[in-house]
């Protein structure tokens, strides 16, 4: 009687879920002390745009059962569960430019963006 065995796999790391940036952070931190007080920060993608997704944010009072929250500098943000394998190691960032501002995303994962911008597809 002959037996194998096999050596367990090793699993590779995952990236966080999400990180942000410190001008991101800045800025979630000023709308949190303000407006925004007492609540948090949601993040998620809907369908919508040429390209089919676009990220969604919202605020909340509460973590739902469904999100994941994710702590960064000292900050807690949550990610629908049904998100977090489109936005795995998504950096958020707050960009200033000339006539806008806003939050942006960094998401390794997307494949392409419309032309617009407003939408991606992984």
């Amino acid at each position: 009687m002959s037996t194998t065995t096999t050596a367990p796999r090793k699993t590779r790391s995952l990236p966080p879920l999400m990180t942000l940036t410190d001008a991101a952070a800045e800025r979630l931190r000023g709308l949190y002390a303000k407006g925004e007080q007492g609540k948090l920060l949601r993040i998620g993608v809907k369908t919508k745009g040429c390209s089919g997704m676009s990220y969604d944010m919202s605020w909340t009072e509460a973590p739902a059962p469904t999100d994941e929250v994710v702590k960064d500098k000292e900050l807690t943000v949550l990610v629908d569960r049904k998100a977090t394998l489109f936005l795995i190691g998504t950096v958020m960032d707050y960009e200033v430019k000339n006539l806008t501002s806003g939050f942006t995303f960094t998401n390794p994962n997307e494949k392409g963006r419309c032309g617009c911008g407003e939408s991606f597809h992984v």
